[in-house]
């Protein structure tokens, strides 16, 4: 059963699978509604559909990012209104590059279920190889999901901050990896939080990075290439994940399975929390 990504030929191949869920996750940060639309005009045969906002990230509040991690009775709801128990092979997707679809992924892993897989290069690579699309809705009777051992626990901030007190980033004993674009992350042109640049000590990895020009993951082994230099030489079990707000961090994640080097961590709160302590340091530049 596929764990990190699949083909769409190979998911062609299981359409109609009763044991196998397709969730359609697509998502505009811009347009928060466009993701459901997209989804009733044309998806994935037997795709249900799960959004960024309200399925899988908690409403932000006070002290939090712009994404929290769901409460975990409510997220076991809704893996189960999905139709998702412990037989269940899950398959995610979203437009194209996999970042929405990767939160769905590493959130189900959160809670201990491992049989899930991206789409690799998305809805667009579906429809590229002209592969069948409804707008009928399938209905898909809810199961009893359990939250089964978490591989890895998500980090918080007050944990980054010590760790950035302690300089393990800076003395590159740890890394804390940042998933947003070069130009953000050196805060040169921050467009989505009111305070621009990193956390100090963090190194930067594009998600965009891990991914081949048609959105595609690129092959294992250029990935660990380019993932080998990342970690200088630390195991993927010292590394950090963060982005903006959680999001991408886990397109990282899932590329550094992809690339056979697992154990490495999420920063839920990401940048948008950690700007919302005043008390915490920001660094600029590459």
């Amino acid at each position: 059963m596929p764990r990190t990504l699949i083909e769409p030929q190979a998911l062609l191949a299981r359409l109609g699978d009763p044991d196998w869920a397709i969730i359609d996750c697509r998502f505009d940060l811009a347009r928060p509604a466009w993701g459901a639309s997209a989804w009733a005009a044309g998806h994935i045969p037997t795709a249900l559909y799960a959004e960024l906002d309200g399925d899988l990230a908690l409403a932000p509040g006070p002290g939090t990012g712009r994404h929290p991690l769901p409460e975990i009775e409510a997220l076991t709801a809704t893996f189960g209104r999905l139709g998702i128990d412990e037989q269940v092979q899950v398959i995610a997707y979203d437009q194209g590059a996999g970042m929405f679809a990767a939160r769905l992924w590493w959130l189900l892993r959160w809670l201990g279920h491992e049989q899930v897989a991206v789409l690799n290069g998305g809805f667009a690579a579906w429809e590229r190889a002209g592969l069948p699309v409804t707008s009928t809705k399938t209905p898909r009777a809810a199961r009893a999901f359990s939250v089964r051992a978490a591989a890895a626990l998500p980090v918080s901030s007050a944990q980054v901050a010590d760790l950035v007190a302690q300089g393990v980033f800076q003395r590159g004993e740890m890394h804390l990896i940042d998933a947003r674009a070069a130009d953000r992350f050196a805060g040169e042109n921050e467009t989505l939080d009111p305070i621009a640049g990193h956390v100090p000590g963090a190194r930067n990895h594009p998600y965009a990075d891990n991914l081949a020009p048609d959105g595609r993951f690129l092959e294992p082994r250029e990935l660990r290439q380019r993932w080998e230099k990342t970690l200088s030489g630390q195991p993927a079990a010292r590394a950090i994940a963060m982005c903006g707000s959680g999001v991408t961090a886990c397109h990282n994640l899932l590329a550094l399975e992809v690339a056979g080097l697992p154990g490495a961590s999420l920063y839920a709160g990401s940048w948008s929390e950690w700007i919302g302590d005043p008390s915490h340091a920001v660094a600029r530049g590459p």
